[in-house]
């Protein structure tokens, strides 16, 4: 398996999440092991996919430099990491990255649109060799070495439409399209309230998220997957562990997970060589992985 990228540049427009105004994302080709990185067209400015770049995790993840940020990238990212690319250069003309309708689909369309380049370097992969547990009280992220990839996820809200739910992805490119990139981002009627009081999620609407009251969904259409919360939380940790730098063989598991823990994770990840291997999937050794990555 080699390296990839994309065939060719796409983009589309959609609307920001907090600011409520159209953001313009481009993605264009990279060569070999370039990794992901961001620019900001508005200021001219560069931001690499770093956990030593992340600046924030209390909404969503959060990368900057330079005082320059670029917001909500999870879910972009998300279809990037499930797609396998490894190199490409992410370009938006604001601070945060369009919404779209709240889940990774349109972004996965946006990919199948480029296709996929094979480019002249071996792909590396990161294999998990050490469990590795980050916990805040009964909330908890963890990964730990397996022959292949899944992600097992429980939530728990004291509200009648969502309550306890767990859902276990068997990860390959296809199980993600099918079971998780539909899976919308969600959010409590009272918050969304008190944000735009503050001056964020004017953006937000019942098109690009769920909302709920305190007993009922408020979308007209409801759900796409009876357990589309707990989808969703899957959908934001892919994106948020491809801050790691390539893709990974391991199980995540996490009981209430949220992006501050995912990056504290990623953190505690690459703080020790004894945690991980780099390997390149060059020869034999790679045929048990390239189901996943296909």
């Amino acid at each position: 398996m080699y390296q990839t990228t994309i065939k060719k540049a796409v983009e589309l427009v959609g609307i920001g999440l907090h600011k409520g105004t159209p953001v313009r994302l481009r993605l264009e080709p990279l060569e070999s092991n370039s990794g992901i990185v961001f620019y900001r067209s508005d200021v001219d400015v560069a931001i690499a996919l770093t956990p030593e770049n992340v600046v924030d995790t209390k909404m969503a993840t959060v990368i900057g430099k330079d005082g320059v940020v670029i917001s909500t990238i999870e879910h972009m990212l998300s279809a990037v990491y499930a797609y396998g690319l490894d190199n490409l250069k992410v370009i938006v003309d604001a601070d945060e990255v369009p919404v779209m309708d709240g889940s990774s689909a349109s972004f996965c369309m946006l990919l199948d649109e480029a296709g996929i380049q094979e480019l002249d370097k071996p792909k590396k992969i990161m294999r998990i060799k050490k469990e590795i547990i980050v916990q805040e009280g009964e909330k908890y992220v963890k990964l730990s070495p397996s022959p292949d990839l899944k992600y097992d996820f429980t939530i728990k809200f004291p509200h009648p439409v969502i309550n306890k739910q767990e859902y276990v992805l068997e990860f390959t490119k296809e199980s993600y399209k099918n079971e998780i990139a539909r899976a919308r981002t969600f959010g409590f009627l009272h918050e969304v309230q008190y944000l735009r009081s503050k001056g964020l999620a004017l953006g937000g609407t019942l098109e690009n998220a769920i909302v709920l009251d305190d007993k009922k969904i408020l979308n007209p259409e409801g759900l796409r997957f009876p357990d589309e919360f707990v989808r969703h939380k899957i959908l934001d940790a892919i994106g948020d562990m491809s801050l790691i730098g390539m893709n990974f063989i391991g199980n995540y598991e996490a009981m209430a997970g949220s992006h501050d823990l995912n990056h504290k994770l990623t953190v505690e990840l690459l703080k020790n060589p004894e945690n991980y291997e780099v390997i390149e999937l060059v020869g034999e050794k790679t045929a048990e992985l390239e189901k996943a990555y296909a």
